[in-house]
């Protein structure tokens, strides 16, 4: 994918529909809707995904996040909290994304590449086909309690880049992105988007003065 020097934004972690309102009160696209995970921050109730993806507008991208890897416990998820979009926080084999398109015709599906070293580029052109979108984040998968998001660190964005350049669908890039960093990395990556959840929050709470910031620096980050 061509770069792209003002990528939208997504919001993720959202706890509430004030926090909701307040993301695209600021210019995001997306909203983050965080569920059931081994670890990390964000993870609220089922029914509180639902409310808050019921009350988005219908232009605006409410991705449920899942640690499920078997298609028939994704499906029922989605079902029940009617989220437009599945970001797909682990790995799945191949054969399940036909299984998810099938079942959830107009959905869209994102999966996470944790990117950990060099071969986290390999693994994205064998998915990206397969997908809608790319997320590129820092957990890691391989741990005995899993990180699949919300570390809070910032990976090697020489190799988000590469990704970026060698997949034909759009990239956001997640971890550590704060208002310091972001410009950056939209420099040096170029993703089509850009997703945080922890560096425009206060003692866990969406910051507006934050959020304000960071959006700032994302919107000047080209000139």
């Amino acid at each position: 994918m061509e770069p792209t020097l003002t990528p939208h934004i997504k919001i993720c972690c959202i706890a509430s529909i004030d926090e909701a309102r307040l993301a695209l009160s600021h210019g995001a696209s997306a909203l983050g809707l965080v569920s059931e995970m081994p670890s990390g921050p964000g993870v609220i109730p089922e029914a509180l995904i639902a409310e808050i993806a019921a009350a988005a507008p219908p232009t605006v991208g409410t991705f449920l996040l899942t640690c499920k890897q078997d298609p028939p416990s994704i499906i029922e998820q989605q079902r029940r909290t009617g989220a437009n979009t599945l970001q797909l926080c682990d790995c799945l084999e191949h054969g399940h994304y036909d299984h998810l398109r099938a079942a959830l015709p107009g959905v869209s599906l994102v999966q996470v590449i944790h990117v950990t070293g060099p071969e986290s580029l390999e693994e994205a052109v064998q998915v990206a086909p397969h997908v809608d979108a790319l997320l590129l984040d820092s957990g890691n998968p391989s741990l005995a309690v899993k990180e699949l998001g919300g570390t809070g660190r910032v990976h090697d964005w020489e190799i988000s880049r590469a990704i970026r350049e060698a997949v034909q669908v759009p990239v956001y890039l997640a971890g550590g992105l704060t208002p310091e960093n972001v410009a950056q990395a939209v420099r040096q990556v170029g993703p089509y988007g850009l997703d945080l959840c922890n560096g425009v929050r206060t003692e866990g709470r969406l910051d507006a003065e934050k959020l304000a910031a960071f959006v700032h620096a994302v919107r000047t980050a080209g000139a």
